[in-house]
């Protein structure tokens, strides 16, 4: 973990979306140098699903020594931004830093995506990050430390990260962009940076996105707050870059990065939009005994349908589906395959013991999977995670995602059963 130096006393960093996640560690670091920190979110009141509201965090920045100003910010209002910037200025006498955190995450394709989730994504991570580093930079002119830092992803124009959400990749990438952009015209005066996580970090986000259980793929906020604590302190010639927090942390001496995880020694989900090949996180879930969900019938037991692997793998899912999965599950699943096993397949785990075979089901499908045939099989062998191929674009996911989970939930139970 990289301890604090003292660099950050008495500067006032403005944070959005502080109220609780990377925000609030970020904040929660500054504030043990004795740092002010602007508090600037939208909860003002708790919320019915997610712990945390300005008043809270701004507690947990006075007891971590730092000074704090709680403001309630939807940063979408231009309006409520002047206004806490201008009570940020009032209380400390200026703004040394901003750190754009605040962000909307949808992760639908253009039809299934609302227009008002879209200009949620775009209103809150790009509009929101531009027009807040508009009313800041002013201030931050003033500064004899200036910083900028946004956490959004390096630019990364592979179609995977576009093809399955599209709105969301505009949107995060906007503030990229706003990186990019600003780090040129501020050169010299502003240190303009973005930061972005190299695998999964558990956040109130991840948890609805994942589900019950992605913790132990994930690395802790605490990763991302010593990480931005390295870049923040800083001169601010260093600008431009577009940073992951484990190379921030190698540079600054970092060898041992098992204390960051949520489950150290487990097997760790590669974060969006950054290229790591699939194949080296399944070699690593194998070193650390990893093993296939769906094991193949013994070799008693009869050969394997014509229809290639895919039969083969429903073999193999026919022999264990029973009434108490049925049960567990209530849920139909289609999967729309292509490639050189092209076809659509269902498995019904919502009624009587179980049906899986080739064509649609019975009953309308509950979730509809699309994927590669190889991958397909991959995943139902155990060397591809759902979880990782949802997330690295290989599988593209229509419907209940509860449901989803609850499919690589019951990949897990068969494989400890060693069915």
């Amino acid at each position: 973990m990289l301890q604090n130096t003292g660099k950050l006393a008495g500067y006032t960093l403005f944070i959005t979306g502080a109220s609780r996640g990377i925000g609030k560690a970020i904040a929660l670091k500054a504030a043990k140098d004795g740092a002010n920190v602007v508090i600037a979110a939208k909860t003002s009141v708790p919320h019915p699903k997610l712990p945390g509201t300005i008043y809270t965090a701004a507690e947990e920045v006075e007891a971590a020594g730092g000074k704090a100003l709680a403001c309630v910010v939807d940063i979408r209002d231009e309006q409520q931004i002047e206004d806490a910037v201008q009570k940020a200025v009032n209380k400390f006498g200026g703004i040394d830093i901003l750190v754009n955190n605040a962000s909307a995450i949808n992760l639908t394709g253009t039809l299934e995506t609302p227009m008002k989730k879209v200009d949620l994504m775009l209103g809150i991570n790009l509009r929101g990050t531009y027009l807040t580093s508009k009313l800041v930079v002013p201030h931050l002119l003033k500064s004899r430390s200036p910083h900028i830092l946004n956490i959004s992803p390096p630019l990364n124009l592979n179609p995977i990260w576009f093809k399955n959400h599209t709105a969301y990749t505009m949107a995060k990438y906007g503030m990229s962009m706003c990186v990019l952009g600003m780090a040129e015209e501020f050169r010299g005066q502003i240190a303009i940076n973005a930061l972005w996580p190299r695998t999964a970090i558990q956040t109130a986000a991840m948890d609805m996105l994942g589900g019950e259980g992605i913790g132990k793929q994930c690395r802790t906020v605490d990763i991302m707050a010593d990480a931005a604590y390295a870049i923040l302190c800083q001169s601010k010639d260093a600008t431009g870059q577009f940073l992951l927090d484990e190379d921030v942390l190698k540079q600054e001496g970092i060898k041992d990065f098992d204390p960051y995880a949520v489950h150290p020694g487990h097997p760790l989900l590669p974060d969006f939009f950054l290229d790591d090949a699939p194949e080296s996180l399944v070699k690593k879930m194998e070193e650390h005994g990893a093993t296939p969900a769906f094991k193949p019938p013994p070799s008693s037991s009869a050969a394997p349908s014509s229809g290639g692997p895919i039969e083969f793998t429903f073999d193999a899912i026919r022999a264990v589906i029973n009434e108490d999965i049925v049960k567990s599950t209530q849920g139909v699943f289609q999967f729309d395959l292509s490639g050189e096993h092209a076809g659509v397949w269902f498995l019904d785990l919502k009624s009587g013991s179980g049906l899986a075979g080739q064509g649609q089901p019975e009953s309308k499908a509950d979730v509809i999977m699309s994927m590669d045939s190889s991958d397909f099989s991959k995943m139902f062998a155990g060397k591809l995670k759902p979880t990782l191929a949802f997330m690295s674009g290989k599988l593209r996911i229509k419907g209940d995602m509860t449901l989803a989970i609850k499919l690589e939930k019951l990949m897990g139970r068969m494989n400890k059963a060693k069915l």
